[in-house]
């Protein structure tokens, strides 16, 4: 990973709201004490230790399409089955991508340079980047420096147009802004360019490199992301570069687990999500096994306790997440305007047993972060505020930043929210005060690494956190109204480009 981390993006002002002073929702409310007392952690831990076993018996990780992950899928669908649930297991094709060995960026000339790559202040390569190894005279295309006050405002790269007089086979310098790495890429490669380098925009927050992605394997020339000084430096002219990335990419077959419950009205279907992939560094225990075993083990004692829901609960278990959201985009792809419209709500949990964990809220209103939610999301939220609070819990908010799966479900307009403990970012003194843990340090110290494994746990978390997973479930299983007042959903829809990121990698 890189020396020091990228920020996902959050709001750390603690909400400690008495119930009272909350505005009402529109969800019926429901006594949730018996299945949250079910609920335990023991349970969650039980799915958990399964998923390490797996790991250890399969090389270490649960990668998507890996064998780590098809026994994952195959202990959950035992699992869910047993439960007496409806299980289907929903295959699909996925553009996968894995670099063969390290990329290479170096100045050739004028000042002989080798760019330290995979650190902040060098580059890392693009995801889908194509392979090759390119030598060749760094060409600047509109850039805007110094850079403006406010982020997303450099269109460099974003038009045909901008490429205009750029000699083939150069190699072209563009900056992050306003719209997303491909279609820089692909203005770049089309007008002959032989390799991209895409520098950070240069406001504070945007100076170092980043992880990217470009969103499928359209490209055969090396594109990397690179800090905003490295940018800058190569902009400067007739500077002599060489790029290189060995890089493998091509389609693999993966699957999402989906299990329904057999009672519920079928036009209002509360769909509960996490991820069952790890990246392929790691078993995946924290992230996102944390998340997949706690939905695993309330569906379990929702069936154990004979709930018989009144809308339709459907727990989902996504693949690819990790390759850019790819499970749950292809299922909201393939369904229909009616079967978007019969989802009342998506309920998504990944990472929620953080060590050095925050407890956070998706902020379904925008009220303290960028992008609101489809309408409804206000009162997921709400339903969360609401149980933290009568638990004397503290709480943030997290933005909609399109890290998680719920992107795809709010891009088609399906109400959403859900928790979160903390990634890569560090804490804070103030989180440190609030919380407990340590300032300075990551959320998770083992974010996407070998150590991410069935020790890599905070029990107060995971407790907490299973909790309030288990009570906003059996909360909107059982809701007489739908939660955006309608009798069907009708969310306002989001921009794919709204949110920036898909999964862990930025996309613009």
């Amino acid at each position: 990973m890189l020396k020091k981390p990228f920020k996902r993006v959050s709001h750390t002002v603690a909400l400690i709201a008495a119930a009272a002073s909350l505005p009402t929702y529109s969800a019926t409310s429901v006594d949730t004490y018996t299945l949250r007392e079910a609920v335990t952690v023991d349970g969650v831990r039980s799915h958990q230790a399964a998923f390490q076993a797996i790991a250890d018996a399969n090389g270490g990780t649960r990668e998507a399409s890996s064998p780590g992950y098809q026994a994952s899928v195959a202990y959950v669908v035992e699992q869910m089955v047993a439960a007496g649930y409806d299980v289907t297991i929903q295959d699909f094709d996925y553009p996968f991508f894995e670099e063969n060995s390290a990329a290479v960026m170096e100045q050739l000339a004028p000042n002989p340079t080798v760019y330290p790559y995979f650190e902040v202040d060098g580059f890392a390569t693009m995801t889908y980047s194509g392979s090759g190894d390119a030598t060749g005279l760094a060409e600047a295309v509109d850039l805007l420096l110094p850079p403006a006050p406010d982020a997303d405002t450099s269109t460099s790269g974003c038009e045909a147009s901008d490429f205009s007089g750029f000699t083939p086979g150069n190699i072209a310098i563009v900056q992050r802004g306003s719209c997303s790495f491909a279609i820089k890429a692909t203005n770049a490669q089309n007008a002959g360019a032989s390799g991209v380098i895409i520098f950070n925009e240069g406001q504070p927050g945007r100076t170092d490199a980043f992880l990217g992605t470009l969103g499928s394997p359209d490209f055969s020339i090396p594109i990397v992301g690179a800090a905003f000084d490295v940018g800058v430096e190569l902009a400067a002219g007739s500077v002599q570069v060489r790029l290189m990335v060995d890089a493998s990419s091509g389609l693999r077959t993966t699957s999402n687990v989906i299990a329904d419950s057999t009672a519920g009205r079928d036009d209002r279907i509360v769909v509960v999500g996490a991820h069952l992939d790890s990246v392929g560094e790691g078993p995946g225990i924290q992230d996102n096994g944390s998340g997949s075993a706690a939905i695993l083990e309330t569906a379990i004692q929702m069936a154990n306790q004979q709930i018989v829901p009144r809308n339709k609960v459907r727990f989902a278990w996504w693949g690819a997440e990790e390759a850019g959201l790819l499970g749950a985009q292809h299922y909201v792809d393939n369904l229909s305007a009616r079967e978007i419209k019969d989802i009342a709500l998506n309920l998504n949990f990944d990472m929620i047993g953080s060590p050095n964990f925050v407890r956070f809220v998706y902020d379904g209103d925008g009220s303290d972060t960028p992008l609101a939610g489809p309408n409804g999301s206000q009162t997921i939220e709400r339903v969360f505020l609401e149980y933290f609070a009568e638990m004397s819990l503290p709480v943030e908010p997290t933005a909609f930043d399109g890290r998680s799966d719920y992107g795809p479900f709010i891009e088609v307009g399906i109400p959403a929210g859900g928790l979160f403990t903390g990634a890569e970012e560090l804490k804070t003194p103030d989180q440190a005060a609030l919380y407990g843990g340590t300032a300075g340090e990551q959320l998770d110290p083992c974010y996407h690494l070998a150590c991410d494994t069935y020790d890599n746990i905070s029990l107060e978390a995971l407790d907490q956190m299973s909790d309030a997973l288990a009570h906003s479930v059996l909360t909107f299983a059982m809701t007489t109204s739908a939660v955006n007042g309608t009798d069907k959903g009708k969310g306002l829809g989001r921009i794919k480009n709204e949110m920036e990121y898909r999964g862990s990698q930025l996309v613009k």
